[in-house]
């Protein structure tokens, strides 16, 4: 008879032999090497004693220990990377935190947002449950915000949350990212600040992710995300979309379809009257359209009883590029537009379980912040790859291997050595 492990056993096991090696099996140290010398970060000295690979892996650790200080934090690196070959030589005495800071300084941001993009793709395959529709990857996007210290510097380059009396306590970042719905791996992101300069809302962050889908994935998002222009430059991509709008936009019915949803098309904003009529009209009668006009849609809507005042009854419009509707039902297609709030969990483990909640970020300058922010992503996507791995050998859902119980696993064991060498 074949006993086949729980996903929670087969956590254990895995990180029963790598302890901080996640790090380095996730995050190799020939990909920072990479990062290091394409970014032009190389050591000056072949002597120092914190090198640029060092101080990478150490920004990840920053995440992984987030409640201890740059001397315990390094102290907890010292043992497992001293059995690493050529991390650095002993005998080493371990840094005070000037010198730690300074490490940091030379190193900056660009290494680690090089390493991201470099390492950071996704991890779930077709045995993982939860990970596909049909051929497609799940993948979601959203934002999340960062409280960062209230120095000068800070404030200037990432402003504050909202303004007078309502003006949030400390200097604010926000972050826009794309994540693996099966895994909750976060595999692309961008970076602003909170404030209201140009550049710094969602949409504006999320337009320079669009490059990073593939033909392969279908992208869910909230309403807050459409723009006509927005779900051109996604479309284009060639993966599907599946996205939230708000009710009253203007979708006319072309087709009713057996399922209940229904073929509409939708119009640039900027065109109205006879044109717009016209392009309606085209798009009934199964012409082409300029896709910078117009563009063929599928609607499913719905409603969710029963949550609360003022919600109850509230109709959620989606509308996808997937036409066919054996390729996506309308009832399946409502209930993966809920795959959405594994996002909303990978932020969770992020802010919550690894930064603790309310807790403020270390860094007192922007490029540190940014390389603390990378760190946390970097360690993120390598704990994710952990649970995904060992979740798909026992072929159960992700979602049922507990994100916190395999940080304190990996945490527990991160003074042994490592049985994966960078």
């Amino acid at each position: 008879m074949i006993v086949m492990e729980t996903g929670e056993q087969s956590v254990r096991r895995l990180a029963d032999a790598v302890s901080l090696g996640v790090l380095a099996r996730w995050v190799p140290r020939d990909e920072i090497d990479t990062a290091v010398a394409v970014t032009g970060k190389r050591a000056k000295r072949s002597d120092g004693k914190l090198p640029p690979h060092v101080m990478v892996y150490f920004t990840m650790a920053m995440a992984l220990f987030a409640d201890d200080d740059y001397e315990e934090v390094l102290a907890r690196l010292t043992d497992t990377l001293a059995s690493w070959p050529d991390c650095w030589d002993s005998p080493w005495e371990t840094p005070g935190s000037g010198g730690i800071t300074q490490a940091r300084q030379r190193l900056g941001s660009e290494p680690l947002r090089e390493l991201f993009t470099q390492v950071a793709v996704p991890v779930a395959d077709m045995l993982t449950p939860g990970a596909f529709l049909g051929p497609w990857r799940l993948v979601a996007i959203d934002g999340m915000e960062w409280d960062v210290p209230d120095s000068k510097e800070n404030a200037e380059v990432f402003g504050y949350a909202g303004s007078g009396d309502k003006r949030s306590a400390f200097p604010k970042v926000r972050m826009v990212a794309l994540s693996e719905c099966g895994s909750h791996a976060f595999f692309a992101a961008a970076i602003g600040g909170a404030g209201t300069g140009k550049g710094s809302g969602e949409q504006s962050l999320a337009r320079t992710l669009w490059g990073e889908l593939d033909e392969d994935m279908l992208l869910i998002g909230d309403r807050g995300f459409y723009s006509f222009p927005d779900w051109h430059e996604a479309a284009a991509t060639g993966a599907q979309l599946l996205w939230r709008v708000k009710a009253d936009l203007r979708l006319e019915v072309l087709e009713m379809l057996p399922d209940g949803s229904y073929t509409s098309v939708l119009v640039h904003p900027d065109i109205q009257g006879r044109r717009r009529e016209a392009l309606v009209a085209a798009a009934r009668a199964g012409d082409d359209l300029d896709p910078e006009e117009a563009a063929l849609i599928r609607v499913v809507e719905y409603t969710i009883p029963n949550r609360g005042p003022g919600a109850d009854g509230e109709l959620v419009c989606l509308i996808t590029t997937i036409l066919d509707l054996r390729e996506g039902p309308a009832a399946t297609l409502a209930e993966i537009y809920h795959q959405r709030w594994e996002h909303e969990t990978g932020n969770d483990q992020l802010k919550t379980h690894l930064r603790g909640p309310g807790r403020v970020l270390r860094s007192r300058k922007p490029d540190l912040v940014l390389a603390e922010l990378y760190g946390y992503l970097l360690t993120h996507y390598a704990l994710s790859a952990l649970i995904c791995e060992a979740a798909t050998e026992a072929q159960i859902d992700p979602d049922r291997v507990k994100f916190t119980r395999t940080v304190r696993k990996v945490r527990s064991r991160a003074d042994g050595a490592a049985d994966f060498s960078p």
